[in-house]
């Protein structure tokens, strides 16, 4: 049986800060429609896994089974409430950690997120010719990406 050259390629995976995502777009005056943005991923991408990186807030295990079932791999990060009643859910290290132990699974990735504490994730895999693209929900994203594909 002779497979199809594209059959042996390894896939496309997006790795995407939720927050980072959600507020940026929200702060250009629009909702992200999560669904949608899954089906762009898979039809303009060819992204096999995205894993959505979010910080775990009793009370919303709707919204993460729901973000399951439009095919989204949900990693939660235990979230701490601050003296001021503010919640912080910083999934930086869950994101770049994956990404890392995902590093052989997948051809090309696409990071999702304008936080420059990415950077060095980034420079890595853009020197493994692994990055992809990299998507800043908003204009405000770091400076340090200009040059990132």
């Amino acid at each position: 049986m002779i497979e199809n050259k594209k059959s042996l390629e390894k896939p496309v995976y997006a790795f995407i800060d939720s927050q980072n995502l959600n507020l940026g777009v929200r702060s250009q005056g629009w909702k992200l429609d999560w669904r949608k943005f899954r089906q762009y991923l898979r039809n303009k991408y060819n992204v096999a896994n995205a894993f959505a990186f979010i910080g775990y807030k009793a009370g919303n295990e709707k919204l993460y089974l729901q973000l399951q079932e439009m095919g989204y791999l949900v990693i939660l990060k235990p979230t701490l409430e601050l003296p001021d009643g503010s919640v912080k859910g910083n999934v930086d290290a869950e994101l770049v950690l994956h990404t890392m132990v995902q590093f052989k699974n997948f051809n090309k990735a696409i990071i999702v997120s304008g936080d420059g504490d990415f950077h060095c994730l980034v420079e890595y895999l853009d020197q493994h010719e692994k990055i992809f693209h990299l998507f800043a929900p908003n204009k405000h994203y770091s400076s340090i990406y200009l040059e990132v594909p």
